[in-house]
């Protein structure tokens, strides 16, 4: 695998797939790793929740990116406090705000897509963040409707996608993002543009009187489970079956407790320095 685009973990949130994006990262050897965006939720993070296997899915992050794999992380509006840091560089980790890459000699752009958000901006961003725990509680309810209807031999269902769907406020906004950017990326001559954000995964392409683009959404790992994966000289859009990963052990992950007093007193010498 050449490329693979994950977005919208949210780490840090009830709503987090993380034993499943860790199975997933464990499974797959790409070049790149793109972080498109909201991959830590600093705009909902406490520090009385943030789950080992949460620490976990950054800790195989960094070792992937030791292990060879060129990290770019694209900062989203979740994680917007990154944005200062940007084009920060360290070793095979880059932190940024967008990316173009060539393959084949095709243009592929890439960025979070909140930009053509206005809910993210100026006041409208503390509604955005009240609605955003709102959600968290939707998940919750969503998570334990679902273990009752795997006891039952039923399906699981998805709250907030029934919601969305059946809004057609929603589905036109949904639209309408994924025009605009369309749009502008053929404006400037690219042959792709891959945006996060919206969790709606989606892989298709568009034509206006100016020429056409692929656009391509790596969808969420809330509910939907998805990304995006560039090998045999093509995009795929991936989806996580749980089934595929029946036979991976159940790892019992290290929870580390903090001390409540910090002591920086020590006898033990770390290196030392001759001259």
């Amino acid at each position: 695998m050449e490329v693979c685009v994950v977005s919208d973990i949210h780490l840090g949130t009830f709503g987090c797939q993380a034993n499943e994006v860790l199975n997933y990262l464990r499974s797959i050897q790409p070049n790149t790793l793109i972080l498109n965006g909201d991959i830590i939720d600093i705009w909902q993070f406490s520090k009385r929740f943030f789950p080992a296997s949460h620490m976990a899915v950054i800790k195989e992050i960094f070792n992937m990116a030791s292990k060879g794999t060129k990290v770019i992380y694209i900062t989203g509006n979740h994680d917007e406090a990154l944005r200062k840091y940007a084009d920060f560089e360290m070793g095979n980790i880059l932190l940024t705000d967008k990316v173009v890459f060539e393959i084949n000699g095709e243009k592929n752009w890439v960025f979070h897509g909140d930009v053509f958000d206005r809910t993210t901006k100026g006041s409208a961003k503390i509604l955005a963040k009240l609605g955003g725990y709102g959600y968290d509680l939707l998940i919750v309810l969503n998570s334990l409707f679902n273990w009752i209807s795997r006891m039952l031999g039923k399906e699981k269902m998805s709250f907030s996608k029934k919601v969305k769907n059946g809004v057609k406020q929603a589905v036109s906004w949904i639209g309408n993002f994924e025009q605009t950017a369309a749009e502008l990326a053929i404006a400037n001559g690219y042959h792709y543009v891959i945006c996060g954000h919206i969790h709606q995964p989606q892989q298709r392409m568009v034509t206006t009187e100016k020429g056409s683009v692929t656009y391509l959404n790596s969808g969420d790992w809330i509910e939907n489970s998805t990304s995006l994966e560039y090998y045999e000289n093509a995009w795929h859009l991936y989806h996580y079956d749980a089934k595929q990963f029946e036979h991976v052990s159940k790892e019992k992950i290290k929870i580390v407790h903090l001390n409540t007093e910090l002591s920086v007193m020590t006898s033990e010498v770390a290196f030392q320095v001759s001259l």
